[in-house]
């Protein structure tokens, strides 16, 4: 009897890790994430920027940040998807996305539509006074605002 429950728990554990969407993600603020497995959780870095350059041709910065000592770092390569923990086959909860465009860091919770499509739902304090993002997989072409 306790090796079924070991084997259903081993089974119900490789079911629930089968399907992380590793990969390039276009983001509705134009800006594209690589999603990666970090410790068992899902991480998120950007690795792409529609304007990767302001109109002085310098590198894209982190401006909104709240900490004025962190205003002067590159977007390009920085972490802004953390901690979501996978809670069953396609869904993520208890995550955390920074977004540069207006400096918050808000709740996350995600769930992978179809192997190119993930829903994601963005909110502080409840995820009813959220919004929902769409992101779409895309694939490392060769155009500019790669990081």
């Amino acid at each position: 009897m306790l090796a079924l429950i070991a084997l259903s728990q081993a089974v119900s554990t490789a079911a629930v890790s089968a399907n992380v969407p590793e990969g390039i993600w276009l983001m509705p603020s134009k800006v594209a994430m690589q999603i990666f497995d970090c410790g068992g959780l899902l991480c998120g870095r950007i690795v792409w920027l529609q304007h990767p350059r302001d109109q002085a041709s310098q590198l894209a910065r982190d401006k909104e940040n709240p900490d004025p000592t962190l205003r002067q770092r590159p977007l390009c390569g920085q972490t802004i998807l953390w901690g979501l923990q996978q809670t069953e086959p396609d869904h993520w909860t208890s995550g955390w996305l920074y977004n540069p465009d207006d400096g918050k860091i808000y709740r996350v919770r995600a769930e992978l539509q179809s192997a190119d499509v993930i829903v994601a739902r963005i909110y502080l304090g409840i995820p009813l006074f959220g919004e929902t993002w769409t992101l779409l997989r895309v694939p490392h072409l060769s155009s500019e605002g790669w990081c």
